[in-house]
């Protein structure tokens, strides 16, 4: 294709184009599935590490919280 390396993303975008050209169908029964079920590999991916970690941190202390109350 070309000399520079591709990134996971761009790769992970580049097989979903794809598939969504091959099986339409298919791409929207996946579709309402993600919906109903989410995605962590969707929520996580469009984060940096620190956002992960904060994300982690906010559910623990949420947790904790939560236990503390009720």
């Amino acid at each position: 294709m070309n000399n520079r390396q591709e990134a996971p993303k761009e790769k992970r975008e580049r097989l979903r184009q794809q598939e969504l050209i091959k099986n339409p169908g298919g791409a929207l029964r996946d579709g309402f599935n993600r919906g109903e079920n989410g995605n962590l590999t969707d929520l996580t991916g469009g984060m940096g590490w620190k956002g992960t970690g904060i994300l982690i941190a906010v559910l623990i202390v949420g947790y904790v919280l939560y236990k503390l109350f009720f």
